[in-house]
């Protein structure tokens, strides 16, 4: 007998993991049984895969928030350093101090608004326990007190007219994306097929009316909030303000139940993105594949993994936030009264952390990449 061969591993049209680990037994020499020398596993039957060749686990088109959109690369390979553990790359990251990254946010008017919310809140919620533990007490609280009480409340009221004023002209993202998407098509068909208007920009009515609901939604938002902004600032009238304020309220409510909407639907790419990479993942390492046959594929998983866990842990970052600021316009919509102060205060606050610290990874993320190339 010249040898004998086992089912799967000796058909001539075996597949590349049977390549890798034959399987055979010579009687007549002396090699026996011979495996791949770089495999760390035994040879195993292949199993079938239940990611399919062509499905899509990364979709650039998520973790976008309503403020600010973080464009992807489309190769995965740049997203993420080659070697995280390279003394040389730790060291270029302990080279990105803290104040260089806040450098960087507060020159941007969105960064400076974050900035001073993260300080309107923490000045309100020291007011709140202070006046709360001064409530309880027996003696009167010192004359500074008073004082400082006071200076503390006149600066939470300056440090929210600054914020509306950083935030004023907000409208002009919406209008611009409106208006772009007037010139992107080159001609379009009224209700009569057979009249087709030539070549040419859109009416300007036509476009407002078919353009996206949350960018419609965001621009009535922003307009109401310049109008109640200038109404604060003594240009308009108290109740034109109040009325306009109002209007924000409901906007601002109505588009957080839609990020909420959306941010579900994130989520869900993403979970799905992960499984099906755990899942390859899970195959190959079945297979019997190894860093050392097949090191691109387990490089590119293995970075794709990290980003969609990266991903998925802001998008949870993300919809606390929208939580918090749920919490806290409800208050203002339904004129909700009991605990308004303490629960509007601690959900600004929280809101206000939330942001700025996704915020501060993009930031520092910016810098890293500076210095590594």
């Amino acid at each position: 007998m010249s040898s004998i061969s086992f089912p799967g591993h000796a058909s001539s049209s075996s597949s590349q993991h049977d390549s890798l680990y034959p399987l055979s037994f010579d009687g007549s020499g002396s090699n026996g049984f011979q495996m791949n020398p770089l495999s760390a596993h035994p040879p195993r039957t292949p199993r079938t895969s239940t990611v399919s060749s062509n499905a899509t686990v990364y979709s650039p088109h998520v973790y976008t928030t309503k403020d600010e959109v973080e464009e992807r690369p489309t190769d995965i390979e740049e997203e993420l350093p080659e070697n995280e553990d390279d003394p040389a790359k730790a060291e270029e990251r302990s080279r990105v101090q803290a104040e260089d990254v806040w450098r960087e946010i507060v020159t941007t008017s969105y960064g400076r608004d974050k900035a001073l919310k993260l300080m309107q809140y923490s000045m309100r919620v020291y007011l709140l326990f202070h006046y709360s533990i001064a409530r309880r007490l027996p003696v009167k609280a010192p004359s500074w007190e008073g004082e400082l009480s006071k200076r503390l409340e006149s600066t939470v009221a300056g440090l929210s007219i600054s914020r509306r004023s950083l935030l004023l002209f907000n409208w002009l993202a919406p209008v611009t994306a409106i208006l772009s998407a007037r010139h992107t098509s080159p001609s379009y068909q009224q209700e009569d097929a057979s009249k087709v208007v030539p070549p040419g920009p859109k009416p300007l009515l036509h476009t407002f009316l078919h353009a996206s609901p949350p960018v419609l939604l965001e621009l009535v938002q922003a307009v109401a909030d310049d109008v109640a902004t200038f109404s604060k600032l003594g240009l308009l009238g108290k109740r034109t303000g109040e009325r306009a304020g109002r209007f924000a309220d409901w906007c601002w409510f109505a588009s957080t139940l839609v990020g909420l909407v959306e941010n579900g639907v994130e989520r869900s790419i993403i979970i799905n993105s992960r499984k099906a990479v755990e899942s390859r993942l899970f195959t190959e390492s079945m297979n019997g594949a190894t860093a050392k046959s097949a090191p691109r594929n387990a490089k590119i998983d293995d970075k794709e993994l990290r980003l969609l866990e990266r991903q998925e842990y802001w998008l949870k970052v993300q919809r606390t936030k929208l939580l918090m600021d749920l919490v806290f316009v409800s208050y203002d919509v339904f004129r909700l009264n009991r605990g308004k102060e303490a629960v509007k205060t601690f959900a600004g606050l929280a809101s206000a952390l939330l942001s700025s610290s996704k915020l501060y990874d993009r930031h520092r993320n910016t810098l890293l990449k500076a210095l590594t190339f």
